[in-house]
């Protein structure tokens, strides 16, 4: 068996949820937000796939969950050290650009019972997909929200929070509009 040249053991998700915390719903919204405007959606069936996810997480931060749940087989899964390391290294540029721009501001929206809030706008902005997904390019705007309000909350950035709850209120009146 090959040696491998790593830190040592791998990581399971489970681990990277425990440093990150409550703070785990932020990436998860960002990731699930940026899925939800990527190509990927063009398949059909696909943006409501990432909307019942976002619905799933959204309605776990609603509800004032400490920490995301996720089926036991998933926190389960491993992710070799240095993989992770090397994904971190090749961000890092990325990361520097990003922090120019986003920064913890009105943090108080970031904390529960205003997370909880975030969360409820998370499943507005994926309620309001699902009629949206029937007219091309329409579920972009609740896609956008959901990554805004995850970015929000990963960086606890509240002034980028309320535009994500602006944005989430517009995909719902446009949503609105489409069932009427």
């Amino acid at each position: 068996m090959a040696e491998r040249s790593d830190d040592g053991p791998d990581l399971t998700v489970r681990d990277l949820m425990a440093v990150i915390g409550r703070r785990t719903y932020g990436p998860l919204l960002l990731l699930i937000g940026l899925f939800s405007i990527s190509p990927a959606t063009i398949v059909p069936g696909m943006t409501w796939f990432a909307a019942a996810i976002a619905l799933f997480f959204g309605f776990q931060l609603m509800m004032g969950l400490r920490s995301p749940w996720i089926p036991r087989s998933w926190c389960e899964a491993r992710l070799r050290r240095d993989a992770v390391g090397g994904a971190a290294a090749a961000m890092e540029p990325w990361a520097g650009r990003i922090d120019a721009v986003l920064r913890p501001r009105l943090m108080v929206l970031a904390d529960a019972p205003f997370a909880n809030l975030i969360g409820a706008f998370c499943v507005i902005a994926a309620i309001a997909t699902f009629p949206l997904g029937l007219i091309p390019m329409a579920p972009l705007a609740p896609g956008i929200a959901i990554l805004i309000m995850g970015s929000g909350l990963f960086a606890r950035d509240g002034l980028l929070l309320l535009a994500g709850f602006v944005v989430a209120a517009s995909a719902l009146a446009l949503s609105i509009a489409a069932i009427m």
